[in-house]
């Protein structure tokens, strides 16, 4: 008796919601309703970034060791194949020592470090992910190298980010048809839509953002498109 209490109790509830879900629908001229779009995308575009370094007593032979060292690191990279590697500014950096004598402490420069940061592009995603794989052989070959992890790109988004815009104005009014019918009424004119912000996320990942993503640690990503539209009834 007393499940059967709950039920009743829950249908009436139900029905006054709908109710007056369908009042509002009837008595206003305007609805608003969220639209969304979604597609899967594959980068087109992969990022690797390392940087080699060179430690000494004098800069001048912090200077040579780095140039050893980039002779290894360029035959490196024509072995895997990534000729149009880029090279940046040099970063200098001077090791501090302490002298401590008859109670006077003095800083000095007991020698540096230059690191030299290196960046490959391509379009061949599996390339780039076999030179980052790969890259251990520099340390092996008594090379100081360290690698940032890829990053992966997907350069036409702008159009796709067009495209779905559409799609999700479309899903909006479909959702609009279906809610103002409960109601008894017909949608006439869009009156004014706002784009929300794009989500460019790791694929079968659901992490959003209020001000947006852009994905660049997954090579498979997933664009979702969101857009508030008001519709006049009649």
């Amino acid at each position: 008796m007393l499940a059967g209490l709950f039920l009743a109790a829950g249908l009436v509830v139900s029905s006054m919601l709908a109710t007056a879900a369908w009042l509002r629908v009837r008595n206003t001229q305007f609805i608003s309703v969220k639209g969304s779009a979604r597609t899967n995308v594959t980068a087109d575009l992969a990022v690797w970034k390392g940087s080699f370094s060179a430690r000494a007593a004098t800069l001048l032979e912090a200077k040579r060791e780095l140039q050893t060292n980039l002779v290894k690191v360029e035959a490196f990279l024509r072995q895997e194949g990534a000729t149009n590697f880029s090279l940046l500014p040099i970063v200098i950096e001077e090791q501090k020592g302490r002298l401590d004598t008859n109670s006077l402490v003095q800083d000095l420069i007991v020698g540096y470090r230059l690191a030299q940061p290196v960046r490959v592009e391509s379009q061949d995603i599996d390339q780039i992910s076999r030179l980052d794989r790969d890259s251990s052989e520099l340390v092996e070959s008594g090379v100081e190298f360290t690698s940032e992890p890829l990053s992966f790109i997907y350069t036409k988004s702008a159009g796709a980010k067009i495209e779905m815009l559409a799609e999700a104005a479309r899903d909006a009014r479909a959702r609009a048809e279906q809610i103002a019918g409960q109601g008894g009424r017909v949608i006439a004119a869009m009156h004014s839509a706002e784009m929300g912000v794009f989500q460019i996320t790791p694929r079968y990942e659901s992490q959003t953002s209020g001000e947006g993503m852009n994905d660049t640690t997954s090579a498979d990503k997933t664009i979702t498109s969101v857009v508030t539209a008001t519709f006049s009834l009649k």
